[in-house]
Formats: C-alpha cells, sequence, structure tokens
C-alpha cells in the first residue's frame, strides 16, 4: 500500500470549561479550523478535498446532526465536499485519522482532511420520552462526560463506574501511589509551561476571536488549562472519587473545549498540489480492555501495533501518551517498560496540563507528534490513548525528511 501524509494541521487553544471558548458553538470552532487548515495550503484546491471525518464524543447537542458536514458548510468548502463524524469516545480524534490514512493508503482517496472537536462547557442536558402514558417522572442527564439511558444488562454484567473511578481502580490494582501521581502531573504542568514560553505550544495553534458586546473581538491564542502549582498543593487536594483514595482534580486531566485538524494525503497528491508532508502513518490499533480498567487500555493498543509493524518501543523516539488520569498513564509506561519521568513522554504536557476536550484530543496527539518530530529531527512517534467503556487505542507516524 501507499504512504499516507500528514502535510499540515492545526487547532485552537484549549479552553477551560467555561472559559474563553464556552461561547463559541463546537460546529463553528470545528469549521475554524478548517479554514485555517485550508489557508495553510494555497495551493490545494479546496474542490480537491474527498472528505471531512472529525471525532466527536458527544454528539448530544450543537454537535448533532453529523458535525462534519456542518463544519463543512459553514467553513466555506465547497457544497461538494462530504463530512462524517465518527465516535470512539476519547479516541475519536485518532480514529478519525486512522480512517483517513486507510482510505488513502488503499487507493480510495487522495486528500482527505481529518480531525475532531468537542465543547464540554457547552453540552447539554438530556431528557428521555416518558415510558408510559401521563407520566411524572423525567429522568435528565448531564452529558458533559459519562454515563447515560444506562442498560440495565450492561451495569449488572460490567458496572459503570465513572472515568476518576475508573483510575481509582487501576491505581489500586497496578500499585500507583497517589506520591507518584501528583509528582508525575507536577510534570505535566512543568513541560507545558516551558513549552507555552517557548512558543513551541504557539506553533500548533490558531487564535480564535470571540466577538465581544462592545469593542473588538477578544482573541484566544494560548491553552488557558496549565496552572501553576507545587507538590505540596497537588498533596493539598481532596480525593472526592474514593474514600481513602489517591486521584484528585490535579492529577487528572480537564473538562474541556477545543478543535484540531490534520490534512492527511497521497503520494500523488502532495506532488500535485505542492504539500510538504511532515510525517506519514504508519499504522493504528484498537484494543478491547475491561471498562472498569479503561485506562490501561493504551498499553495492549500500543503492543498490538508495534507487533504489527515489526517495531520495538525502544524504536520510538516520542511518545505522545494522553493523560486522562496519571495514575492509568503511569501503569500504561511501566506497562511498556518506560520510566515514569521519561523525558520523550509527552516532552510539552500532556492532558493533565493541556486539558482533555474528547473529540478533539486524539488529533491533538498526532499533530503534537508530527510537530516535535520536526523540531527534534527524531524519526518516530507513537501516540495513544484510553477510552472510556474499556478500550485503547495506538498509532504510530515516521517524519519525512
Amino acid at each position: 500500500m501507499r504512504d499516507a501524509y500528514i502535510c499540515a494541521g492545526t487547532r485552537t487553544p484549549i479552553g477551560r470549561y467555561g472559559g474563553s471558548l464556552a461561547m463559541v458553538r463546537p460546529d463553528d470552532m470545528a469549521s475554524h479550523v478548517l479554514r485555517a487548515l485550508m489557508a495553510q495550503v494555497p495551493g490545494l484546491p479546496a474542490e480537491a478535498v474527498e472528505d471531512v471525518i472529525l471525532g466527536c464524543a458527544n454528539q448530544a447537542g450543537e454537535d448533532n446532526r453529523n458535525i462534519a458536514r456542518m463544519a463543512v458548510l459553514l467553513s466555506g468548502l465547497p457544497e461538494t465536499v462530504p463530512g462524517t463524524t465518527v465516535n470512539r469516545l476519547c479516541g475519536s480524534g485518532m480514529d478519525a485519522v486512522g480512517m483517513a490514512a486507510r482510505a488513502i493508503r488503499t487507493g480510495e482517496a487522495e486528500v482527505i482532511v481529518a480531525g475532531g472537536v468537542e465543547s464540554m462547557t457547552r453540552a447539554p442536558f438530556v431528557m428521555g420520552k416518558a415510558t408510559s402514558a401521563f407520566s411524572r417522572q423525567a429522568d435528565i442527564f448531564d452529558t458533559t462526560i459519562g454515563w447515560r439511558f444506562v442498560n440495565p444488562l450492561i451495569m449488572a454484567q460490567y458496572g459503570i463506574d465513572s472515568m476518576p473511578e475508573t483510575a481509582e481502580n487501576v491505581a489500586a490494582d497496578f500499585g500507583i501511589s497517589r506520591e507518584d501521581q501528583d509528582n508525575f502531573a507536577l510534570r505535566s504542568q512543568q513541560r507545558a509551561a516551558i513549552a507555552q514560553r517557548s512558543g513551541r505550544l504557539g506553533k500548533e495553534i490558531t487564535p480564535v476571536d470571540i466577538p465581544q458586546r462592545k469593542g473588538e473581538p477578544l482573541q484566544v491564542s494560548v491553552d488557558e488549562h496549565p496552572r501553576e502549582t507545587t507538590l505540596e498543593k497537588l498533596a493539598s487536594l481532596p480525593t472526592p472519587f474514593r474514600e481513602g483514595g489517591s486521584v484528585t482534580a490535579g492529577n487528572a486531566s480537564g473538562v474541556n473545549d477545543g478543535a484540531a485538524a490534520l490534512l492527511i494525503a497521497s503520494p500523488e497528491a502532495v506532488v500535485r498540489y505542492g504539500l510538504q508532508p511532515l510525517a506519514r502513518v504508519r499504522g493504528m490499533a484498537n484494543v478491547g480492555v475491561p471498562p472498569q480498567h479503561m485506562g490501561i487500555g493504551p498499553a495492549p493498543a500500543s503492543k498490538k501495533l508495534l507487533s504489527h509493524l515489526g517495531m520495538t518501543i525502544g524504536e520510538i523516539d516520542i511518545v505522545e501518551l494522553n493523560e486522562a488520569f496519571a495514575a492509568q498513564a503511569l501503569a500504561v509506561l511501566r506497562d511498556l517498560g518506560l520510566p515514569d519521568n521519561a523525558e520523550h513522554v509527552n516532552p510539552n504536557g500532556g492532558g493533565i496540563a493541556l486539558g482533555h476536550p474528547l473529540g478533539m484530543s486524539g488529533t491533538r496527539l498526532v499533530l503534537t507528534a508530527a510537530l516535535e518530530l520536526q523540531e527534534q529531527s527524531l524519526d518516530r512517534a507513537l501516540c495513544t490513548m484510553c477510552i472510556g467503556v474499556g478500550q485503547g487505542i495506538a498509532m504510530v507516524i515516521e517524519r519525512v525528511k
């Protein structure tokens, strides 16, 4: 099969819950990064884009009705460009990239835009229909994250542990201490702070202009989730998810808003349109794991993919491991034989510092990895994530020299 090249990419800043991007609809966020992406490749005719694939985990509010197609129409791309939305929960944005790469590698397409979007701030409350005439009962669910409309058979067979509770399960079963989690979280914050100050993270970001009632729009150009902290502050935080537990707001990822997009192209399209590849997608793999221990998913997914590619973890120069929780990230690193403080793992910080807009994060990991390979003149990167309800996803990309 032929290569699938990542030729351009961008993302919005990642907003805090209720933060700077709170007033931006998710379809508007997605269309914003589509326009910004196309502006990076002026030699590519808009009509050459054969599909837009976006990951989105919620799809219960303004992101309903196939947000990828809505974003295409809002972005100014021709009506002839189709769009589809995929949902593998936290892995949605990476799955979108993998789907695009597979279509190109098999010769079914030449140019595809892949990405992801999530506004967790704007996730709605939902209410089911009455189950009997004149019913006076109404169950209302917050769709920001987690279970709703639970199937009783799922609850009986697997339980419905919340995401923090699954992290507590991993911490207990894999012997991950609170101290190690807080140390990991602090490193994430410190690395993100350095990457912000140096301008490294800014190379990924297209600013978002937020209209104001009076005056000029407010431009949001930096990730707003990172925060200054210390081990003492982290150690003082409560563990609200389990009595005597170890998972806190400080050693977990955030609830966030953001969008990202990548241009994936064939070798022929690269030549035809004068594109400049950053990296090639070598492959992607998904696995299932027990839902109660969903955080361990990146370990078997990474092993499956590396085995398929005939590689070892020692041949990977950069690892972008989504930090849903420090507990699960540490369990994954130890299972892969990597040290807790490995410098090549999330060198610019991860989800604990930067945030985790569910459907967007997978694309953000691949974009960050592709740029980092170029920044450091390294060869291979592994991008991997845990996924709610018990899955893992992994992707390997290689720098184009």
